[in-house]
């Protein structure tokens, strides 16, 4: 035996001795894991529903997103640089920026959204 569980059998019997009520329930094992399971349970299943399931929600949004990107599309990204999609790759984007079209290229993962201004209206949101 090792000298942790010769002092767990000694607190065991010291508890018996002296007729502490829960210290031998938790040694016999009366309802013991019910106690100690069911609270876990709970603070997972909490968890879960407020930070797991709309974590992941979140980020399937904006995976969808980001598949449905197109050429023409204002977006937005998140350093802040507003521009206009010119071209798609795998993992990257062609932007046009400014009033002078300057090219940007940027990764795909760097967009935060895809704005509603439309083209025609770039020149004036510009100014």
């Amino acid at each position: 035996m090792t000298i942790f569980t010769q002092a767990l059998l000694g607190l065991a019997d010291a508890a018996a001795t002296t007729g502490v009520a829960g210290a031998t329930d938790a040694v016999a094992g009366d309802g013991g894991i019910l106690t100690l399971v069911l609270p876990m349970v709970l603070m997972f299943a909490v968890f879960y529903f407020l930070l797991i399931r709309p974590q992941r929600k979140k980020d399937k949004k904006v995976k969808d997103m980001l598949a449905a990107l197109k050429v023409g599309d204002r977006i937005s990204t998140i350093g802040g640089i507003f521009g206009t999609i010119t071209a798609l790759k795998d993992e990257s984007i062609e932007l046009t920026v400014g009033k002078d079209n300057v090219k940007l290229i940027m990764a795909r993962w760097a967009i935060r959204q895809v704005e509603d201004v439309p083209v025609e209206n770039d020149s004036e949101v510009l100014n």
